[in-house]
């Protein structure tokens, strides 16, 4: 599928490296082939590798069921699809350039940055830094072992002294 995986890793950790093949579809995957999943990628035939990458691009021929893919019902085509590497980001921003062609809510929300799916916003998913907030004294603390704060510190102490008020005495 595109993707170099190193012939060290585990095949079922391996085969999730591709985008779009996670934790559960390469272990259905390797079930399926009757392939160890504790088997080094490396060591695999290339008939294994032409079988896993069949498996892949028609999860449907080996009867996958719809649920398991990534993609239920396509919008365009009608079909049940899995995508996998660069298909997916792919796809996403065209339905989301759809939905804005729209206008619809679901686009508002996407091109502000905000939560699309009616989570609350109130505490969570933030961005940014603390707004109003002032931070006050050092940045760092001052250690006590190190000469430039030493220096530091006595400095600041003199400027403290010549801005002291002097007091009024009678």
């Amino acid at each position: 599928m595109g993707n170099d995986i190193p012939g060290e890793r585990k095949s079922l950790v391996g085969l999730t490296q591709i985008k779009g093949i996670g934790y559960n579809f390469a272990t259905a995957i390797l079930d399926t082939l009757k392939i160890n999943t504790n088997s080094n990628i490396g060591n695999l035939t290339e008939d294994n590798v032409q079988a896993i990458e069949k498996l892949m691009l028609d999860p449907i021929g080996a009867n996958f069921p719809t649920w398991f893919l990534n993609r239920n019902k396509d919008f365009e085509t009608g079909k049940n699809l899995h995508l996998l590497t660069s298909d997916i980001p792919f796809t996403l921003r065209n339905d989301i350039e759809r939905e804005r062609i729209t206008a619809s809510w679901r686009a508002y929300r996407h091109l502000s940055g905000l939560k699309v799916r009616g989570q609350r916003t109130r505490t969570s998913g933030r961005k940014g830094g603390a707004v109003g907030v002032a931070k006050g004294g050092l940045a760092a603390p001052v250690k006590k072992g190190d000469p430039g704060a030493a220096a530091a510190t006595t400095a600041d102490a003199a400027t403290e002294k010549k801005e002291a008020p002097a007091e009024k005495t009678k």
